[in-house]
This record gives C-alpha cells, sequence and structure tokens, in this order.
C-alpha cells in the first residue's frame, strides 16, 4: 500500500504539471518564443515540492507534451518543440526546478532565499534556451539576447513576485 506522504507528493506534482500545461496556454507570441504563463508554475513546482518531486513534476509535463498531447506553447505537443525555437527553454525546465528546489529545501523559511533560488532558476532556463536558439538560428549572441531573454525578464520579475507570496500561502498546506 502506498503511504500518504508520497501519494500526497504525486497527487501535488501532478496538479503542477497541469497548472505548466495550463500556463503554457496563456501565450503572447512576440518572436521564435511567446511569453509565457509556465515559468511561474515552474518556479513554484520548485518552491513548493523541492527538487525531486519538482522534477518529476516537470518531468511528467515535458513527457506529455512530447507524447504529443497539446500541453506547450499556442497549445501544440509532439516531440518535435524539442527540436523548436523553444527546444532549450523547455529541457531547461528541468535542472531549473531541480536548482530552485534545491534551494528552497534547505532555506524554505526565508524570502530572499526563495527570490534567489528562483532568479538562479530563470538563468538557468536562459542559458539553456539562448543557447539552444543561438545554435538553431545562427543568430549572433547579442542579437539571441536580444530575441530570446530581454523581452522576457519583466515578465519573470512579475512572475517571481508572484511566486513568492503564493508559495508563502501554500507552504503550510502542504507541508505536513
Amino acid at each position: 500500500m502506498v503511504s500518504a506522504p508520497p501519494l500526497r507528493k504525486t497527487v501535488y506534482a501532478s496538479l503542477l504539471a497541469a497548472l505548466i500545461a495550463a500556463g503554457a496556454y496563456l501565450s503572447v507570441p512576440i518572436g521564435p518564443v511567446p511569453i509565457v504563463l509556465q515559468n511561474l508554475f515552474v518556479f513554484l513546482a520548485g518552491l513548493l515540492l523541492g527538487p525531486r518531486w519538482g522534477v518529476a513534476s516537470v518531468g511528467v509535463y515535458l513527457l506529455a507534451g512530447a507524447l504529443g498531447l497539446p500541453v506547450f506553447a499556442g497549445g501544440v505537443g509532439g516531440i518535435g518543440r524539442f527540436a523548436g525555437p523553444t527546444g532549450g527553454y523547455l529541457v531547461g525546465f528541468i535542472p531549473a526546478v531541480y536548482v530552485i528546489g534545491w534551494i528552497a529545501e534547505k532555506w524554505e523559511t526565508r524570502i530572499v532565499y526563495d527570490v534567489a533560488a528562483m532568479v538562479l532558476g530563470s538563468v538557468v532556463i536562459y542559458v539553456f534556451g539562448i543557447a539552444w536558439l543561438q545554435a538553431l538560428t545562427g543568430m549572433t549572441l547579442a542579437k539571441t539576447l536580444m530575441v530570446g531573454m530581454v523581452p522576457f525578464i519583466p515578465g519573470d520579475i512579475l512572475k517571481i513576485a508572484a511566486a513568492v507570496p503564493i508559495a508563502r500561502a501554500i507552504r503550510p498546506v502542504i507541508k505536513p
């Protein structure tokens, strides 16, 4: 029989995977990479579930998309999305949620660490995303940064600002 805490974590991981997918539907196309709400839920997966369950949550989301479910930005799916301009960002969700979860697990009561964890997680996503976008398009690094990072920084700041109070409100509920 499955014990309650792992079952509860499985439910939470599944819920956050669904929220990441829902966040993909809220997309604003501004070039090869759209503005999406996915990052907010990736941040929350790390903050609330820790590194192991956060990776499980993002892994379920990515697997669902790779298998063809329409969970990626714009309501599309398929393994080919990993070869497109957003592929690096999608792959970057895994190490980002791990880093966020690891930091949050060590210092979960400190807001400054939550913010630092999400900033570092964003950097990880950008490193993967920018590297892949540049390799795919052949743009210069400066142009790739202007297309694949700079327009998203204000939104990421807002997502981080929103994730902090959400995580602080939900943590007591999900931590037994």
